[in-house]
């Protein structure tokens, strides 16, 4: 971005190592919903969305594992983008879970977004992830395409779950009857697997968790306990102890335990095969279809502190957004709508893997309706 002649101009707020969906878990406090200042931002890379949300930037950066982009764009009324895993270079980012990990982007307008995904994106010898050949080149996604009629398929179950807002649902439903009065073809599909995504994405998220911040050990990286003469192993018990918020230590207890001898297999395991599933699922329904909507969130941002004492209606929230980093594909959170209580929600849009031209194509021509 630098190299481009970008204007950086501020750092931003988010959940401690990304995790969180309320941005409640940060070291430096809550971040407040520009909307309604009673209400979270989102999670975890709230900062990031509130200034674009209240006009303080144009664009901004934030990292999407489990929904972190594309969540708080939804709860604050603005686009977010979650690019192809391997689309964007990692360097630089602390790892959370490394196979999940996306960088992605902050926006009021399709074109800004899809400029600053040309910059960002491409080949990094610091990233082996990094896709050497990532298809058609970044440059013309934002370029209107009027004309395309697009095949676009729902999932039955995630319309009719009963964790899902009837207003959301009902905005929905008829934003797709539209689409059907224009020349495009909208059908809705049978995914059983919907209630195993949760599960998968929090075994798999959290073991990697647990490896990848093993290093944060006070010796080399991250906080050191302050007391100078402490024995090597009450050191390092001190010094994660203290170092660590609540939500970050459940996070990494949770997949210490899914690697654990004798739990390996029964989650871990099971865990990746799903994954697996879920990839050849959604291989086959790109087959028959050019774009796979859903909700973006269950429910428009909730009140600070309002879940903070159930961490399992925290991890439900995420429901609609895992999908995507779970496959490793593409997924926008279009801000079409807005609620009775006062508060804008969305939809999301995912297109096949390094497919980011259509994604944003189809994103552009419906923001014009």
């Amino acid at each position: 971005m630098l190299a481009e002649e970008a204007i950086l101009i501020g750092h931003l707020n988010c959940d401690e190592f990304a995790m969180g969906s309320s941005n409640e878990n940060s070291a430096y406090g809550n971040v407040l919903n520009a909307r309604d200042t009673s209400r979270v931002p989102g999670g975890s890379s709230g900062g990031s969305a509130v200034a674009v949300q209240a006009g303080l930037c144009m664009v901004s950066l934030g990292s999407d594992t489990g929904g972190s982009v594309r969540q708080p764009a939804d709860f604050c009324g603005i686009l977010g983008l979650k690019p192809t895993y391997g689309r964007v270079s990692r360097y630089g980012l602390i790892a959370y879970a490394s196979s999940f990990d996306q960088i992605g982007i902050f926006g009021h307008t399709v074109r800004d977004v899809a400029l600053l995904l040309e910059v960002i994106a491409g080949e990094d010898d610091y990233d082996s992830t990094v896709k050497k050949s990532a298809g058609e080149p970044a440059g013309p996604m934002w370029k209107e395409n009027p004309g395309r009629k697009y095949r676009i398929a729902y999932f039955t179950e995630a319309l009719d779950h009963p964790g899902l807002d009837p207003e959301i649902r009902s905005a929905i439903l008829q934003r797709t009857n539209e689409w059907r009065e224009e020349g495009h073809t909208v059908e809705a599909i049978d995914f059983e697997l919907l209630d195993y995504i949760v599960p998968a994405y929090y075994v798999l998220t959290t073991a990697e968790a647990s490896s990848n911040l093993a290093r944060f050990d006070g010796v080399r990286y991250g906080y050191r306990a302050k007391e100078p003469d402490l024995e090597l192993t009450e050191f390092y018990k001190r010094t994660r102890s203290e170092g660590f918020g609540k939500e970050v230590k459940r996070r990494i207890l949770l997949g210490t335990f899914v690697l654990s001898a004798g739990y390996y297999d029964a989650y871990f395991t099971k865990a990746q095969q799903v994954r697996q599933l879920l990839v050849e699922r959604t291989n086959l329904i790109f087959k028959d279809f050019d774009i796979i909507i859903l909700p973006t969130a269950p429910s428009t941002a909730w009140r600070i502190g309002e879940k903070m004492d159930d961490p399992i209606a925290m991890y439900l929230a995420d429901i609609y957004t895992v999908y995507a980093n779970l496959t490793g594909i593409p997924g926008i959170s279009l801000p079409l709508f807005g609620h009775t209580n006062g508060m804008p929600f969305g939809i999301q849009a995912m297109t096949s893997r390094f497919n980011e031209v259509s994604l944003l194509q189809f994103s552009h021509q419906m923001m014009q309706q």
